[in-house]
């Protein structure tokens, strides 16, 4: 049976089908709930159950605890609703502006600037252009139905007579996604993709000063918030950190370089927590998010945007809302958890 879901303080109402969670009902119907991974991994999805009651797919822990869930918390990519229910979430505006779609692309290019770091270039059906906002992520659906996701490093403006998407994918060896990337992949595959999803994107009616904060290949979607920050001409102050572990690994750094010396109001500070001798790097080092720490300690009129490795991006949220005063809300996150990261299902 279907289920009335109603969203305060703002008032919203949808319906659930059978066995449907209550974040793909608002997926569905183009409700702007905050979410990520959408495989109760990561935790952005979490708030609170005010009425009613659901029941839980397994989850991650580290995403919600049974002491959350105790306390009235849910998580709304993995909760299906036995009753009506009332939530308290903030909406997205946004996040349901554009209908996620099936569609087959084509690869046009697989590029290596790293040695476990793969640049795909994916066309799109000429007469259906996949709309999005940048900092959102697209799914692969492989042959066995099995789902890996990635976002857009391109903002959706590079949309042209030849729709493209360019895609960062990391080797992880054993993986059945990138070992087919780094493998056997060619140029004219066909792959089958579906998306936009995520509400990971640049909130533009805000006039506060940006942090960008990228860790590996979670410098894709901030890429493609760069160029829609460019684009668009937004004046708002920018800073942005990109860590790595090694000087190889800062993939596009001439990219971002090039990127500070034509936007007058972005900078840019990479950061290597293991630089070598060889590399003869002067910049900074250790972790990416202590650098700001190091640089901003009032983050209180900041937006914080942060992508990458699932400790990155929880050692930043502690750390920039109980030492640095960001807001809370402030702080905008999407976790790239991978299937190893989500086989601590409970």
């Amino acid at each position: 049976m279907t289920f009335t879901i109603t969203v305060q303080p703002s008032g919203r109402t949808f319906q659930t089908e059978p066995d449907e969670t209550v974040l793909g009902a608002a997926i569905r119907q183009g409700i702007g709930l905050p979410y990520g991974c959408r495989d109760g991994a990561c935790g952005s999805c979490k708030c609170r159950l005010l009425e009613g009651k659901i029941r839980h797919r397994p989850h991650q822990s580290k995403a919600l605890s049974a002491a959350e869930e105790s306390a009235g918390l849910m998580l709304t990519c993995c909760a299906l609703p036995q009753t009506d229910i009332v939530l308290e979430a903030r909406m997205v505006p946004g996040a349901g502006e554009f209908p996620v779609r099936k569609m087959p692309c084509r690869v046009i290019a697989v590029t290596k600037p790293a040695a476990d770091v793969a640049l795909l270039t994916l066309q799109l059906p000429a007469n259906d252009t996949l709309r999005y906002h940048a900092g959102q992520y697209i799914e692969f659906i492989l042959r066995d139905g099995a789902r890996r996701s990635y976002s857009m490093a391109n903002a959706p403006h590079s949309q042209t007579d030849k729709p493209a998407i360019e895609l960062h994918v990391r080797h992880m060896p054993g993986g059945k996604f990138t070992d087919h990337v780094f493998g056997a992949m060619k140029e004219k595959d066909i792959l089958r993709i579906e998306g936009p999803f995520g509400s990971f994107f640049l909130r533009e009616t805000s006039d506060k000063p940006i942090v960008l904060l990228a860790s590996g290949t979670g410098f894709a979607p901030i890429k493609a918030i760069i160029e829609q920050i460019e684009f668009k001409g937004i004046i708002r102050p920018t800073q942005l950190y990109w860590g790595c572990r090694s000087r190889a690994d800062l993939y596009l750094h001439e990219w971002a370089e090039q990127a500070a010396l034509r936007m007058p109001n972005l900078r840019y500070v990479p950061v290597l927590s293991e630089a070598k001798p060889e590399d003869g790097w002067t910049g900074r080092i250790g972790l990416v998010h202590q650098a700001v720490l190091q640089d901003w300690p009032d983050l209180s009129e900041h937006q914080v945007y942060a992508c990458g490795v699932p400790a990155m991006v929880d050692a930043a949220q502690r750390d920039f809302v109980q030492l640095c005063a960001l807001p809370a809300e402030e702080f905008y996150a999407d976790s790239f958890t991978s299937e190893a990261d989500k086989h601590g299902l409970t």
